[in-house]
């Protein structure tokens, strides 16, 4: 009987051993889970992946999309031209939300003093583009569309410089996020 009572005894303790480490293991899968949405939390409020992704869809739209379509040899001139209106128009209204999550993110992260420059830059070419040199653009595209051969312009090029140094602004702010570590939470 006392062999009985102590297989009992036995499978009790190890029944609360079992629960005992199914408890540790819960409480320790939570605290992985917690550090885990933390690390989730501090890599979206770090302002690099929104550097990144800006890249990337500006790099898509303005140096693949942009020429290749002229390439295309069903495709008129004033039809690409007028596809091109449109795109950059969908991308100009993109970049100004991705400018405005970027800087609420580099605030958030406590960034601003070390970005101001950056983000001055960004600011400055985003607005150039969108009230001077895309109307400015569409204007000329206008023209072709209808027929009219424009006179000669900077406004391309002055486009095409002010693309490109975004973009590498855009990849400037967003090695540097990643290189300085995580924003702080």
């Amino acid at each position: 009987m006392i062999r009985g009572a102590g297989s009992c005894c036995g499978r009790m303790s190890q029944n609360q051993s079992l629960r005992q480490e199914t408890d540790d293991d819960k409480r320790g899968g939570m605290k992985s889970a917690g550090k885990i949405g933390g690390e989730i939390v501090s890599a979206v409020r770090n302002p690099g992946w929104v550097a990144f992704v800006w890249f990337g869809m500006t790099a898509g739209i303005s140096l693949l999309e942009a020429p290749v379509k002229f390439t295309a040899p069903s495709l008129t001139r004033p039809v690409a031209l007028d596809v091109g209106r449109v795109v950059f128009a969908a991308l100009n209204k993109t970049e100004l939300i991705a400018l405005i999550l970027l800087l609420i993110l580099v605030r958030a992260a406590g960034k601003a003093r070390d970005w101001w420059g950056s983000c001055s830059l960004l600011v400055v070419i985003v607005i150039a583009q969108s009230v001077w040199l895309l109307p400015a653009l569409n204007a000329r595209a206008q023209m072709i569309m209808a027929g009219t051969e424009p006179p000669a312009s900077y406004v391309h090029g002055t486009y095409a410089v002010l693309e490109l140094l975004k973009l590498a602004t855009l990849l400037f702010m967003g090695f540097r996020a990643y290189r300085n570590g995580p924003s702080p939470g």
